[in-house]
């Protein structure tokens, strides 16, 4: 039985995380990824390292590539399918989402947003749940876009692991802010393991590129080294 107060628990599936619970000071709690709840028994669903983020929130950190929709996490997808006033969107997981042409900025009956098959999506999971569909929006919960939409303007989008996902969004991952110093770029990051990039030229996207897939298994030091030979190979030093 693993407890969350451990530092580095590797946790396999079936594994019992009561202790989890009994630790909480309060009684409510989240559970990430790799965990689920059967009545009052806590259980790992995935192998991995056991995280936890203050104040309760607990996950199960893993290389994994084959997504599993999670309620409020963003994620980029390709528009596959229009059927009626719903577009299909792939999003990587066991099957494709469904996204209402109401779920836009400013969209109405008379206003539709333009949106054709093979445009790429940025939006948020509303609904996620293993007997559903899952179900995306492009607004927040005050209506409003706050960059999610269709993406535009050209860019590239890779696919990746979900672990180096989570490493780009971290507070900790000094990698945003140390490209973004030398090479000015867009970057929309999906939970699902895909990633948009887009520079001021194609030389500068794939340097960002090559920057992101790089530092997967990189540290704090080896991340600043490598950002610094890939500015310098771009500048011609």
């Amino acid at each position: 039985m693993a407890t969350p107060t451990e530092e580095h628990v590797v946790v396999l599936p079936g594994d019992i995380l009561t202790d989890l619970l009994k630790s909480e000071k309060s009684s409510t709690y989240r559970l990430g990824p790799g965990i689920r709840q059967e009545s009052e028994r806590v259980i790992a669903c995935k192998c991995g390292v056991l995280r936890r983020k203050e104040p309760n929130v607990y996950w199960i950190d893993n290389h994994q590539k084959r997504y599993v929709a999670v309620k409020g996490e963003s994620v980029l997808g390709i528009v596959s399918q229009r059927a009626g006033d719903v577009f299909r969107v792939d999003i990587g997981a066991s099957v494709p989402a469904s996204l209402s042409y109401l779920a836009f900025d400013g969209a109405t009956k008379k206003n539709r947003p333009n949106v054709n098959v093979g445009d790429l999506i940025y939006g948020k999971l509303l609904v996620a749940n293993k007997d559903m569909e899952p179900e995306l929006v492009c607004i927040d919960s005050s209506g409003r876009s706050s960059g999610l939409g269709v993406v535009t303007g050209g860019g590239f989008m890779f696919k990746c692991s979900l672990n180096l996902c989570r490493k780009v969004l971290s507070p900790k991952c000094p990698l945003i802010r140390l490209l973004g110093e030398s090479i000015p770029f867009e970057i929309a990051v999906g939970m699902n393991g895909r990633i948009w990039v887009r520079a001021k030229n194609i030389d500068s996207t794939i340097a960002a590129v090559n920057a992101v897939l790089n530092c997967e298994f990189m540290d704090d030091a080896q991340i600043r080294i490598m950002v610094n030979r890939l500015v310098n190979a771009l500048a011609g030093f």
